[in-house]
C-alpha cells in the first residue's frame, strides 16, 4: 500500500513539473501576440483571451524574453529610474526561476534524487517567502509605492518623444487608447512635456491626427495611474483566488517533495516502477 502510494506520489510530481517546464507552445503564443502589437508589450482583450488558454512555462517564458532582448530592441520601460525593469528583461527573469524549479522537481522525482528533492524544496521555499515580504512591504508601505510610482511615471513622461524611446511612446500610445485614460494623474500630466494645452492624439475620445492639439477636442480626463489602480480593485476576488491557488501549488509542490526526500532518507531505498 506504502510502495503504491510513493509510486504515484513520485510520478504525479514528475507529470507535473514535466507539463510546468515544457509547454513551449505558450512562448508562440505570446509571440504572435506581442508582433501584433508591433511590439509592445500591452495586455490588449486579444491577448488576454489567448493567455487564459495556456499556462506558464519556463522554456516558453525565457524564449520569448530572449526572442524580445535581441530583436526588439524598442520595448521600454514606464520607469527611467529601473532602466533594467523592462518587459524583456522580467520575462527572462520569471521564465529562468519556473525552468529551473521545474527542472529540479521533474528530475528529482523521477530520480528519486535527495538532492534535487532538496534543492527544489529550498527554492520553493525562498519564492514563497519572497512573496510574502513582498506582499507585507506591499501593504506596509502602500501610500509611499503609491507616492513614488506616480512620480517616476510622470519623470517617464519627459522620454516621450526622445530619439531612443520609440518603445515607451508605442506603450503609452496603445495603453491610453485601450483603457481610455491620459497622462498618469490626469491629462495635464502632459503638458509640461508636449507643450501647454497638448496631449498625445491618443486620449482624445475620438482620435485623429493633430487632435491632441485642439483645445476643443473631448479627452480622456482619467490618470491611466486610476485606471490601473481601478482594475486591480475590480478585479481583486480573481487576483485572490489566483493567488491562492499559486499559494496552494506552491505548498502541495513542497509537501511532495519533502515526503518523497524523507521516504529515501528513511530507507534508503527506490521504487522502481
Amino acid at each position: 500500500m506504502a510502495r503504491g502510494c510513493l509510486c504515484c506520489l513520485k510520478y504525479m510530481m514528475f507529470l507535473f513539473n514535466l507539463i510546468f517546464w515544457c509547454l513551449c507552445w505558450v512562448g508562440h503564443l505570446t509571440k504572435t501576440d506581442l508582433q501584433e502589437n508591433g511590439g509592445t508589450l500591452v495586455h490588449t482583450s486579444h491577448a488576454r483571451s489567448k493567455g487564459s488558454a495556456g499556462q506558464l512555462c519556463g522554456c516558453g517564458l525565457l524564449g520569448v524574453g530572449i526572442w524580445l532582448s535581441v530583436s526588439q530592441g524598442n520595448f521600454a520601460t514606464f520607469s527611467p529610474s529601473f532602466p533594467s525593469l523592462s518587459a524583456a528583461n522580467l520575462v527572462i527573469a520569471i521564465g529562468t526561476i519556473v525552468m529551473v524549479t521545474g527542472f529540479l522537481g521533474c528530475l528529482g522525482a523521477i530520480k528519486e534524487n535527495k538532492c534535487l528533492l532538496l534543492s527544489f524544496f529550498i527554492v520553493l521555499l525562498i519564492i514563497l517567502l519572497a512573496e510574502l515580504i513582498l506582499l507585507i512591504l506591499f501593504f506596509v508601505y502602500m501610500d509611499k509605492v503609491n507616492e513614488n510610482a506616480k512620480k517616476d511615471l510622470k519623470e517617464g513622461l519627459l522620454l516621450y518623444n526622445t530619439e531612443n524611446n520609440v518603445g515607451l511612446k508605442n506603450a503609452w500610445n496603445i495603453i491610453q487608447a485601450e483603457m481610455r485614460c491620459c497622462g498618469v494623474t490626469d491629462y495635464t500630466d502632459w503638458y509640461p512635456v508636449l507643450g501647454e494645452n497638448t496631449v498625445p492624439d491618443r486620449c482624445c475620445m475620438e482620435n485623429s491626427q493633430g487632435c491632441g492639439r485642439n483645445t476643443t477636442t473631448p479627452l480622456w480626463r482619467t490618470g491611466c495611474y486610476e485606471k490601473v489602480k481601478t482594475w486591480f480593485d475590480d478585479n481583486k476576488h480573481v487576483l485572490g483566488t489566483v493567488g491562492m491557488c499559486i499559494l496552494i501549488m506552491q505548498i502541495l509542490g513542497m509537501a511532495f517533495s519533502m515526503t518523497l526526500f524523507q521516504h529515501i532518507h528513511r530507507t534508503g531505498k527506490k521504487y522502481d516502477a
